[in-house]
């Protein structure tokens, strides 16, 4: 699932494609590593004793969150440390995660966009904002834009800070970077490529992906003149960055990100991705080795903890529920674990003791994705169980043919643009998917995207302009619980019923596949509470 980034790459899962093959040359043996050991509550002790044993050395560790940072070669240290019953789970620092929206790799082939009509007299590129309209968040500017005492972290691949469309709502002085890029990955082939910056570490106001740039750009552009505006204009953005330039997460910087959010006062954070190297974290699968069982275990407890930590110090989290197609509860197939490194995947069976992390943790705001139209978008996953809210996340396929304006228009890195051939030597786009504004003299770019990625930032905006209303002096500037978070967005949000009939069949290329919704209108598994209302959000009193 965390391959599948956009709603194009759903369409190649409904002909058929075929998962990357596994490969099996790749047995080189690895050198000694670190490895995150997660310890049972009141256990540390015993833990370090268990390191010992097993031949390692412990380098540091996080009582916040329970887990030991330990240096160790081999299956036999992992093996030996889960025979220890102090030890809940281990795994290796390194790449555990993909970012879930979709990025340009080329042409998208999409017809021409010049005759769409834009005569809306707000910002530029307003008219072609359909996700702004649908939930009232153009209405909703000028009655409640967010206020600046209003921290809103964006956990992601980056912000690019210079953005014209985002600098005056960056906060530099709060940004953290907690990734370090890696050229290569364990097998010696590309991740991130060469390093652009000193001992690769890239400052806190670029983003080499362009992910994180969109999803901040949808909560938070402001009314400046310039492109588009976000859900809430005015509040502040963080650029709290654990993702990788390749798009890959480790799992300690996703950690270490969620309780710096807690401590520095953030109020609501953004996980527009998923925890890898497995698409369903399973704590005893039969087909996964007592290794890869242990890593799980660790994705499970680490990031369940690191999220409690959060929500224990305020943050209201809201996280991508995910672009595989799939009813997460009752999940049969995974094709696409362990995702990393990359060619390592197999098949085997899960089922719903399997979860997606953090879509299907404890505590955590998952968002369904929708189509202009309304229509839960044809890539997006759902479930009775995990579908909290339903945003705009664009859906090409949601009318008569593709058209990309259907997908939602962000933000886009010039840089990244150029890297990936989306604009010409001069600054012009190439493809309907990329829309250059030059109102104020300096061009700026944005770009079309769909996934479950752009409908998690319109309900963080959402949350945002809530916590502006209600929130009361804390650290930061404004808190507000995040119980209280939760149940403002599902009180204000759009209550949607499940089509009828209740199994939609999407149809596209000659394909089908049928969506079973269940629940209610008050909860379903396509629209959980209902689609986030902005301009509900600005006026209603609770």
């Amino acid at each position: 699932m965390r391959r599948v980034t956009s709603g194009l790459v759903a369409l190649a899962l409904l002909a058929g494609a075929a998962c990357a093959p596994s490969n099996p040359g790749k047995s080189a043996t690895r050198p000694q590593a670190e490895y995150l050991v997660f310890y049972a509550q009141g256990k540390q002790s015993q833990a370090l004793e268990a390191v010992a044993d097993a031949g390692g050395a412990t380098v540091g560790q996080d009582s916040r969150l329970g887990y030991v940072l330990a240096k160790g070669a081999g299956d036999a240290f992992v093996n030996d440390l889960g025979a220890s019953q102090a030890i809940v789970g281990v795994s290796p620092d390194r790449s555990i995660g993909f970012a879930a929206g979709g990025r340009a790799t080329g042409s998208r082939g999409f017809p021409d966009a010049s005759s769409f009509k834009d005569d809306s007299p707000a910002e530029p590129l307003a008219g072609r904002q359909w996700d702004m309209r649908m939930i009232g968040a153009d209405r909703a500017h000028a009655k409640a834009p967010g206020t600046k005492q209003v921290l809103v972290g964006v956990i992601d691949t980056g912000i690019d800070g210079k953005h014209p469309d985002i600098a005056p709502n960056f906060n530099r002085q709060l940004s953290r970077n907690f990734v370090t890029d890696r050229p290569k990955d364990e097998y010696g082939e590309t991740l991130d490529g060469p390093c652009e910056a000193a001992g690769c570490k890239d400052p806190i106001d670029e983003d080499d992906d362009g992910h994180g740039t969109h999803v901040a750009s949808t909560i938070a552009s402001p009314i400046n003149g310039i492109g588009i505006a976000g859900v809430a204009p005015g509040v502040q953005l963080v650029n709290i960055r654990a993702g990788q330039d390749s798009g890959f997460f480790f799992l300690k910087p996703s950690l270490d990100a969620l309780t710096y959010a807690a401590d520095i006062g953030v109020d609501v954070v953004n996980m527009s991705y998923f925890v890898d190297p497995w698409l369903f974290n399973c704590k005893s699968n039969k087909s996964d080795t007592k290794k890869q069982q242990l890593e799980q275990q660790a994705v499970i407890t680490g990031m369940q903890r690191a999220l409690d930590y959060a929500r224990g110090k305020g943050v209201t989290i809201i996280s991508a529920l995910g672009n595989g197609s799939t009813d997460l509860g009752a999940p049969k197939v995974d094709k696409a674990s362990p995702g990393y490194p990359r060619g390592d995947e197999k098949t085997r069976q899960v089922d719903n003791s399997c979860i997606n992390v953090p879509a299907e943790s404890d505590g955590v705001i998952s968002v369904s994705a929708v189509g202009p139209s309304g229509r839960k978008a044809i890539y997006s996953d759902y479930g009775i169980e995990q579908t909290d809210l339903a945003a705009p996340g664009g859906d090409v396929l949601d009318g008569v043919d593709a058209k990309v304006t259907r997908s939602i228009l962000a933000a886009a890195p010039e840089h990244v643009l150029r890297a990936t051939g989306r604009i010409d030597s001069s600054g012009k786009p190439k493809g309907a998917d990329v829309v250059q504004d030059c109102e104020r003299g300096a061009c700026s770019y944005y770009q079309y995207l769909d996934g479950t990625s752009m409908a998690a930032p319109h309900a963080t905006g959402v949350a945002a302009i809530l916590i502006s209303r209600f929130g009361k002096p804390g650290p930061g500037g404004l808190a507000l619980a995040p119980a209280t978070v939760e149940d403002l967005l599902y009180k204000s949000a759009d209550r949607r019923s499940c089509p009828s009939p209740r199994g939609y069949v999407y149809k596209s290329y000659g394909q089908s596949v049928t969506h079973d919704c269940q629940g209610e209108q008050s909860r379903n598994g396509f629209y959980g509470h209902g689609i986030v209302d902005a301009w509900k959000a600005a006026t209603f009193e609770p």
